[in-house]
């Protein structure tokens, strides 16, 4: 049996996971050859418009399944947050926070740095949600200010030990050791 064939995408901010967009926006298969989606190439997970960074993309669905089940491949991301996080926050997401599509956490924030009202973050999940980290962020409330915290820039950096290495708008295949770690070593 072959391997799956596996892409990393790095995706830019404004462009859409999606086949093709009714609002004519720029979608992550502009940034692909033309046999990606004339093949069936199909992304791992999503992340949203305003959000940046690794994205895969595979042909087999068995693939996706694997790769997106909770717990099965953590995903860690650069966070930049408007308003002061505090321990109390960290604490807080690290524990779990209840929101509108059920309870959200993270598996892993560390704090990285940050000026003055914004601060900096490394956030890792063992499972994604809709809008997980910025809901997360979004039901926290700066404690000067009282507003809530608000997420200004986000980058996925990694998917499980695979690392973000292509500059924003390309792509480039998986060596067969990383689709191999990806699988978890099977």
């Amino acid at each position: 049996m072959t391997r799956p064939q596996v892409l990393m995408l790095h995706k830019p901010k404004s462009v859409v996971v999606t086949r093709r967009d009714e609002r004519g926006r720029r979608t992550v298969y502009d940034l692909l050859p033309d046999w990606a989606l004339a093949e069936g190439w199909v992304p791992v997970g999503r992340l949203d418009r305003e959000s940046t960074g690794l994205l895969l993309f595979v042909k087999e669905g068995e693939l996706v399944e694997r790769l997106t089940q909770p717990g099965a491949c953590p995903k860690t991301y650069e966070v930049w947050v408007r308003g002061r996080v505090t321990e109390e926050h960290l604490a807080a997401i690290r524990r779990g926070i209840a929101s509108p599509v059920g309870p959200l956490r993270a598996m892993s924030v560390e704090r990285l740095g940050g000026a003055g009202p914004k601060s900096r973050l490394r956030v890792t999940l063992d499972e994604g949600k809709n809008r997980h980290i910025r809901r997360l962020f979004g039901a926290l409330r700066d404690p000067k200010f009282g507003t809530p915290l608000k997420v200004v820039e986000l980058r996925r950096t990694h998917i499980g030990r695979l690392a973000l290495d292509v500059p924003s708008g390309t792509w480039r295949f998986l060596e067969e050791r990383e689709v191999e770690e990806l699988l978890g070593g099977r």
